[in-house]
């Protein structure tokens, strides 16, 4: 069905989605383990390309040196936002003292971080696979190459951040934008896989539509997509709340959360009330060997799975392994729902 070349840029962009979804999962582990610190420096890890499992392999003056580097990226870090009209956010960056406290040495917190790099790394090289490959698309489907490289540089903004998460000691809100950025990447691959199949494949869409089934499919992913930006506010707090207490304690945590914890909670019903009854109109419109049925069936699992890993989360105690969880299934709702729309759009796309 496909030719060679276009098979190749189908599975290296099929690749590229799963290794992005890897990389969000380990950045769940990073958080909730409490191991974004693991590494004091970037790209490096103290100042290795393999990190040290002992305090011995450190060199002494290692705690002072690499504070004395976050300083110096905060400072420049801080002139650049200055310079884009961000003068509250430049001085909270320059001024914030918590830079200044030296990570303690945690083999295991280092190696969890380190891991996570490397899941980065890996996603990084398939990403460029995908714009190498995507040049057989260059006069039949231009957008598709177009598409591939701005998501490469996207990668490579992302990775710069990386590095600003970690020099500003894991400051909440560029956790919240690299969080957000990852789900920007994520939905650029699903559809530059999408669009490559569905120029030959004619079951990616059914002959019938609807527009209220497409509508209500559209807002359904912009609920996931709020719940993502109020979920990552509930984190910022529940990091706050861990860093204070030392980690331990996490029974109490939530009692200590604020408003856009409720919000969060709430809102999560009318998430599933909608979805559900996305999935009824979906499975009445169109057919059931459809990917619109599939796809439709995968968001219902995935929510049910979300909510259950919510309530854990509300009621034993925030476990880490729950919150991993969460923040995981979350990416793969939205990548489903994101696929869902997608294939319910006009077949007029073959014509």
């Amino acid at each position: 069905m496909f030719p060679a070349s276009e098979r190749r840029f189908l599975e290296i962009n099929f690749f590229a989605v799963v290794s992005l979804f890897v990389v969000i999962l380990a950045g769940g582990i990073v958080r909730s383990t409490g191991s974004g610190m693991g590494c004091p420096d970037w790209p490096k890890c103290f100042g290795r390309v393999v990190p040290p499992v002992s305090v011995s392999q450190l060199p002494l003056g290692y705690q002072q040196k690499f504070v004395l580097q976050r300083v110096k990226k905060n400072e420049k870090f801080a002139k650049i936002l200055d310079m884009l009209g961000f003068g509250t956010l430049a001085f909270e960056v320059k001024n914030d003292k918590s830079i200044l406290k030296a990570e303690e040495f945690n083999v295991a917190k280092t190696w969890t971080e380190y891991i996570n790099r490397i899941a980065g790394v890996i996603a990084g090289f398939l990403m460029i696979g995908t714009v190498i490959f995507s040049v057989t698309y260059l006069k039949s489907a231009k957008r598709i190459f177009v598409l591939s490289f701005f998501n490469l540089l996207l990668v490579g903004f992302q990775g710069w951040l990386g590095s600003i998460v970690v020099s500003t000691n894991l400051l909440a809100w560029t956790i919240t934008i690299h969080m957000i950025l990852a789900f920007a990447i994520v939905a650029i691959s699903i559809y530059t896989y999408f669009y490559a199949r569905s120029l030959r494949n004619r079951e990616m869409l059914s002959q019938k539509f609807s527009w209220p089934v497409k509508l209500l499919a559209g807002f359904a992913l912009i609920l996931t997509m709020i719940q993502v930006v109020l979920g990552t506010g509930v984190r910022e707090q529940i990091d706050a709340i861990a860093e204070t207490m030392n980690y331990f304690d996490r029974s109490s945590w939530v009692a200590k959360l604020g408003a856009v914890f409720s919000v969060h909670r709430d809102l999560a019903i009318v998430v599933v009330v909608v979805n559900a009854f996305l999935f009824f109109l979906i499975r009445n419109t169109y057919p059931n060997t459809g990917y619109q049925i599939r796809f439709s069936g995968y968001c219902l699992i995935l929510l049910i799975i979300q909510v259950l890993s919510g309530i854990v989360l509300s009621y034993l105690g925030i476990p880490a392994i729950a919150q991993t969880l969460h923040v995981f299934i979350a990416s793969l709702l939205f990548g489903a729902q994101y696929f869902l729309w997608l294939v319910l759009g006009r077949y007029r796309l073959y014509k």
